[in-house]
């Protein structure tokens, strides 16, 4: 039985709401398992991570260390732009976690998917990437032991009807104790992962401050940010503007939004620098996010160059 803030419900509950896990209410599917949607008769939604659990030693280890270490963070943290964990069920065949329902679903579907006919706008983006801001700083410097989450990605960045984000996905997540910095396999996604994950398992919170900055680059520029990255160096001259490489979709936001946007690519691309120690702390990000709308870079973005936001030191 689950106590919500709306009240109490059970896991046979669920299993009707959805017909025994259904195909029908499945809203996504990942490697070890699936997402439903389940309606209870209360009127309450919840999203039901439902994991696979294999006959296979190896497999069933690699489940439950993933279960494990979502329940972990996920008990600890609280902060509203962290995904609600409700509660947890463990059967014979399959284990289920219980979530709050992001009605929106993934940042990545909403940037991408069916949703570009409502695209999104340049203040719905400012407020998306405080949200995780405020999310990754807290997991590093509120929580004890610090949690660093590994995997940051539009994919496990979750929106609100009112498009406020809810970071989840805490399977492969790393509770940080003073000598427990090393992992024994290489984790995260293609594309978002820091580099020195290449060279060493060395676990810091500085890799999710690189996979944070591709990730609001991927929002500012509507795309993946990795030709872009590979290429900046070649774009670093006066004449190669911010807004002609932003999103293109739609026209560039006007003055004042236009500064903040500039400033927040200049501390993405500092979080994306190929040495962890050149990489701000999320604490540094957050500080300088949470007064964004004081933010004043003097030019207006139709004249500011990449080649200015380059050179930006902490």
């Amino acid at each position: 039985m689950i106590w919500g803030r709306k009240g109490k419900f059970t896991f046979a509950e669920i299993v009707k709401a959805t017909d025994d896990f259904d195909d029908k209410y499945c809203i996504g599917k990942g490697g070890f398992g699936s997402l439903y949607r389940a309606e209870l008769p209360t009127g309450i939604v919840v999203a039901v991570k439902r994991l696979n659990i294999s006959n296979s030693s190896d497999i069933l280890a690699e489940n439950l260390r993933s279960v494990e270490n979502e329940i972990k963070a996920l008990t600890e943290a609280k902060h509203r732009n962290i995904i609600k964990l409700y509660g947890f069920c463990h059967t014979e065949e399959h284990a289920h976690l219980v979530y709050e329902y992001a009605e929106r679903g993934s940042l990545g579907k909403v940037l991408y998917g069916e949703e570009m006919k409502t695209v999104l706008s340049w203040p719905q983006r400012v407020k998306i990437v405080q949200g995780i801001t405020q999310a990754i700083a807290y997991l590093h410097n509120d929580c004890i032991p610090q949690v660093v989450h590994r995997d940051v990605t539009l994919n496990n960045i979750l929106l609100d009807s009112e498009y406020e984000p809810r970071l989840a996905d805490f399977g492969i997540a790393k509770l940080l104790t003073p000598n427990s910095t090393t992992w024994s396999s290489i984790a995260g996604s293609y594309g978002y992962m820091a580099p020195e994950l290449a060279q060493t398992t060395q676990v810091t919170e500085k890799c999710d401050v690189y996979s944070f900055g591709v990730v609001v680059l991927e929002i500012l520029l509507g795309k993946h940010p990795g030709d872009f990255l590979a290429t900046l160096p070649s774009m670093e001259n006066p004449q190669v503007l911010v807004k002609d490489v932003i999103d293109q979709r739609f026209p560039p936001p006007p003055a004042r939004l236009g500064e903040a946007i500039a400033f927040i690519m200049t501390i993405a691309l500092a979080c994306t620098r190929t040495h962890p120690e050149s990489r701000p702390t999320m604490h540094f990000v957050a500080q300088q996010f949470s007064a964004i709308e004081q933010t004043s870079l003097v030019e207006p973005l139709s004249t500011i160059s990449l080649n200015k936001l380059t050179r930006f030191h902490m």
